[in-house]
């Protein structure tokens, strides 16, 4: 099935070892950088579809961004799932289709964050001159409500430029699977869906960001320009929209509609998915599933990442580790801080 590149077209090129598990997780192991003298083969690149090949010798420059934006949303995607069953992670001996078969809330998700990664890097690298053959600082309009006396056109971040690549590189394979089977068409509509979730969630969470100037602080003048947020913040938004996302169903089109009438139909920004998800308590190579036997768990926690939840009623063991942490840390004129390392002892509580 071709809509296996999609996402994770972005995500996967060594956490798997066929490409299909897709670009997005492919290209964010790949650790692509470019020189003057030389540029990314496209022909040899793992994770990449048939109809994405030609974008990425003519974007060529591109791919270093795309890498970086897939691999930081990958790591966001750990960082949100920390305490959830499934982390965001699949073992190397999964089945690069399996992996991707069920089209469950979690697909939804790395599908939306992997995408909007690629959206915050590519926006950047514009700003700051590393595309300059095709984008440079934002030409975004002054925005409503700002002080008449703040000057606007600092250099900012080109999330439209960004956005319209973005676009146009990671829809383009499910674009290019023209298949009829009513089951590729309902997954590749719901790819799509989330691609378009995770980039909204850049460009409208995109804000002013304003500097003084002035002797001594004195902000005499102050100049203002749109800066992507932070992507703690974007990883933030989206795993809401995970935790609300919408179940939804193909009509006979291949449209999606909710699957539950009461429901609205899905807005752009809501993630939707169309099967439950599978057991992640588990493991299931062939799924894509480790299982949670031997992750941390905290035995007084109501939540996911509680002893009772986490380890899926198998019971856990507790040990006493010692850690190392910086501590006692102190100013050094100029213009450092110096800190000692200290030792304590924690109670660490793992699943069976």
């Amino acid at each position: 099935m071709t809509h296996f590149y999609a996402i994770t077209g972005l995500f996967a090129i060594a956490l798997l070892p066929c490409s299909t598990y897709g670009q997005l997780w492919t290209l964010a192991h790949s650790n692509l950088s470019l020189s003057e003298e030389k540029s990314v083969k496209c022909s040899s690149l793992m994770g990449l579809s048939r109809t994405q090949r030609p974008l990425c010798r003519r974007y060529n420059d591109h791919m270093t961004f795309v890498s970086s934006g897939a691999q930081t949303g990958l790591e966001e995607c750990k960082h949100q799932m920390r305490t959830n069953r499934w982390n965001c992670t699949v073992p190397s001996t999964a089945s690069a289709s399996k992996s991707l078969d069920v089209g469950s809330r979690e697909v939804a998700f790395s599908y939306a964050i992997t995408a909007a990664g690629v959206v915050h890097a590519i926006a950047r690298a514009c700003k700051n001159g590393e595309l300059s053959e095709h984008c440079a600082c934002s030409r975004r309009a002054r925005p409503r409500g700002l002080s008449p006396t703040w000057k606007w056109g600092g250099c900012g971040d080109d999330t439209d430029y960004a956005y319209g690549f973005s676009y146009e590189f990671i829809d383009a394979n499910e674009k290019g699977n023209r298949s009829r089977n009513r089951r590729e068409t309902a997954r590749r509509n719901m790819n799509l869906h989330n691609n378009e979730a995770g980039r909204l969630a850049v460009f409208r969470m995109t804000r002013p960001t304003c500097k003084c100037h002035g002797v001594s602080g004195s902000c005499s003048l102050k100049s203002c320009w749109m800066q992507v947020p932070d992507f703690r913040e974007v990883g933030r938004r989206l795993h809401a929209q995970y935790a609300a996302a919408m179940e939804v169903k193909s009509t006979g089109s291949g449209k999606l509609r909710p699957r539950f009438t009461s429901s609205k139909d899905p807005a752009p920004t809501d993630l939707v998915y169309l099967d439950s998800s599978p057991d992640y308590c588990i493991p299931n190579p062939n799924m894509g599933v480790l299982g949670t036997s031997g992750r941390d768990c905290e035995m007084y926690s109501p939540g996911m990442d509680g002893c009772g939840i986490m380890c899926c009623g198998r019971g856990y063991s507790s040990r006493d580790i010692v850690i190392e942490t910086t501590c006692r840390c102190k100013f050094q004129w100029c213009c450092s801080v110096k800190c000692d390392t200290c030792r304590k002892q924690v109670r660490k509580h793992i699943c069976h």
